[in-house]
């Protein structure tokens, strides 16, 4: 009997859950509910971030194709645990939902954004374009048996879960989905605005940044990938 109503479980929640396209419309952030898509996260009139108050992920995506993401992350210092990174990413581009169930994210190259931090190793932080093609083996949504609201599950491309994500807009919050910084564009040194907050005071950590060419980044691209085995999501 007890195996019957387990099995009648799995159904009700196969029945509840989706991979549809459709189903992804709309502003997706993990339970700290603090990192937000939008103008709340990066001001692209400026050219700077918006620290929020604590760490975690957020997705949008809208029906007609596009989508906006936006980390803010802590990365662990094994040889220091009291002086770990911090790091912020943005990007927006278009999206397809593939046949396999698959996901596709292609970002607009010039457009994408990253500050990292290192407190501890220099009182500068690291502000450079940020462009990185994403590819998710599968996506779900269902409604979350915990908290009651629609909830976003992610795979990586190697198949490991990503943290899951609630709905917290629908339509979604999202900046302007066109070029938002062609090349040339001229933008200056600036300080990193947004409240103070949270484990990272990237705000206070950061005295002066300039946004540099794509390609001198290749190598950092590929150290924090490396790093990514040690990468501590507080969300």
């Amino acid at each position: 009997m007890m195996a019957k109503y387990f099995f009648f479980g799995l159904l009700l929640t196969a029945a509840s859950a989706s991979s549809s396209a459709s189903d992804l419309e709309g502003t997706w952030t993990t339970k700290s509910r603090q990192v937000v898509t939008g103008p709340g996260f990066y001001d692209p009139i400026n050219d700077k971030f918006l620290e929020p108050n604590l760490t975690g992920i957020s997705y949008s995506f809208s029906a007609d194709g596009h989508y906006e993401e936006a980390y803010y992350r802590a990365i662990a210092n094994p040889q220091d645990p009291s002086c770990p990174k911090g790091i912020m990413q943005w990007q927006h581009g278009t999206y397809t939902a593939n046949s396999d169930g698959s996901l596709d994210l292609t970002p607009i190259a010039v457009d994408g954004r990253q500050l990292l931090s290192d407190p501890c190793s220099s009182p500068q932080g690291a502000y450079s374009r940020y462009n990185q093609t994403e590819h998710f083996e599968s996506f779900t949504v269902s409604v979350d048996s915990y908290h009651g609201v629609q909830r976003l599950d992610l795979k990586s491309f190697d198949g490991s879960p990503m943290h899951p994500m609630y709905l917290v807009y629908k339509p979604p919050q999202m900046l302007p989905t066109q070029t938002l910084n062609p090349v040339g564009s001229g933008k200056g040194k600036r300080q990193v605005g947004g409240d103070a907050g949270g484990r990272f005071n990237i705000k206070h950590l950061v005295n002066s940044e300039k946004v540099g060419d794509p390609n001198n980044w290749l190598w950092l691209g590929i150290f924090m990938t490396a790093l990514g085995g040690i990468t501590l999501l507080r969300s």
